[in-house]
């Protein structure tokens, strides 16, 4: 039981990140001009996917014990729901993270304001995803 309430906490903080994100990050640094928005999403990208990548493997490891240890589907489902930003993220968001990544940040750029707002709409699946997540291994815990 102790790994379903572990799982429950740690897709929560995933969940409780990508919301952060999603409401207070993107439309912070969509305020800021061209160049200073790029200058922001880069290193804030590499440090927040690094965070939310381990998180995500955590929880999912966690939630298939969870699984294995109760029977109770909605460990699995949980622990499925929390991986699924990982394929999102390599086969959806990864070609505008490429290119924003391969920006020069010193200099504006026009194209970097329309891909970051394309990639804030992306992150809200990331977001859902945590969500249904805690969800299903709060479901599994009860």
């Amino acid at each position: 039981m102790i790994a379903g309430l572990l799982a429950l906490t740690v897709a929560a903080a995933f969940a409780g990140a990508a919301i952060y994100v999603s409401v207070a990050e993107q439309p912070a640094r969509l305020r800021l001009d061209d160049r200073a928005l790029l200058q922001e999403w880069q290193p804030s990208y590499k440090r927040g996917a690094a965070m939310q990548a381990s998180i995500a493997v955590i929880a999912c490891i966690l939630g298939v014990i969870a699984w294995w240890q109760t029977g109770i589907l909605a460990h699995l489902i949980g622990a499925v729901l929390i991986i699924l930003p990982w394929p999102w993220t390599l086969i959806v968001m990864m070609p505008a993270n490429r290119l924003l990544e391969a920006m020069d940040a010193a200099v504006a750029n026009p194209q970097a304001r329309n891909l970051i707002v394309k990639w804030g709409n992306f992150h809200l699946v990331r977001a859902t995803l945590g969500v249904m997540a805690a969800l299903a291994f709060l479901a599994g815990s009860a």
